[in-house]
């Protein structure tokens, strides 16, 4: 899948857009994309209603909503109505503050805020008419998380696996990776991604988005087969 965004969460300087600047960002790229390689699903990613509907209606299949419906109203509806996928992540805060450690605050188990956080959420969609067999959890490693409760979450993952729908991880070149490594540069964290990939594969999660494609890749793809050996 490839997935298409016109507005940045980093953790410095995150600026929001407005819907009319982010349409002309998105479009473009995604007819583009869609026109290019049409048998590759596209998902929209963006925490607005009006975007996703456009995005949507050029070509994406699937809703990537890193606020998980919590900052438009509107985008429940969108979905339910297209019939799109839905990716629900795990933050807190807005755009411009959910990947600092601004709302970074937990209880003795994060694990559990997580998911009664993404279980509220998984509710709003099913009032509206999402299907359940179109969720897609992300845990949002890395938002509103600092290192120590990104690699809870990251051992938790069965727990957030139990509540019945597929995982997505995306740990790619994320800060907790360079504090473990002491890599400074985000680019040169690929080797870490992959082993915190494979962690997690082992550990439930069958959809990553991923920077480096190729490397992360064969390296699920040879733990897969030792998974599914193992399980034999």
């Amino acid at each position: 899948m490839i997935d298409i965004g016109g507005e940045s969460t980093r953790p410095q300087g995150a600026t929001p857009v407005s819907v009319s600047e982010e349409l002309a960002r998105v479009l473009p790229v995604l007819r583009a994309v869609r026109e290019a390689v049409d048998n590759v699903p596209i998902a929209i990613d963006t925490v607005k209603a009006e975007v996703a509907a456009a995005g949507l209606e050029a070509g994406a299949s699937v809703v990537n909503d890193v606020s998980a419906f919590r900052l438009d109203a509107a985008m429940p509806r969108v979905c339910a109505e297209t019939g799109a996928g839905v990716i629900l992540m795990h933050s807190r805060g807005n755009v411009a503050d959910m990947a600092t450690y601004a709302h970074a605050e937990y209880g003795d188990d994060v694990v559990s805020s997580v998911m009664a956080e993404l279980g509220e959420q998984v509710a709003v969609a099913l009032r509206v008419g999402v299907q359940p067999s179109a969720i897609v959890l992300d845990p949002g490693i890395g938002f509103a998380k600092r290192t120590a409760h990104s690699l809870a979450v990251l051992a938790g993952l069965p727990r957030i696996v139990a509540m019945g729908y597929p995982v997505l991880v995306g740990v790619s070149r994320k800060r907790f990776i360079g504090e473990i490594t002491g890599v400074q540069t985000p680019a040169e964290r690929t080797d870490g991604t992959v082993g915190a990939n494979v962690a997690a594969l082992m550990l439930g999660a069958r959809l990553f988005r991923v920077h480096d494609v190729a490397a992360n890749r064969r390296a699920l793809d040879v733990a897969w087969e030792i998974a599914q050996r193992g399980a034999r």
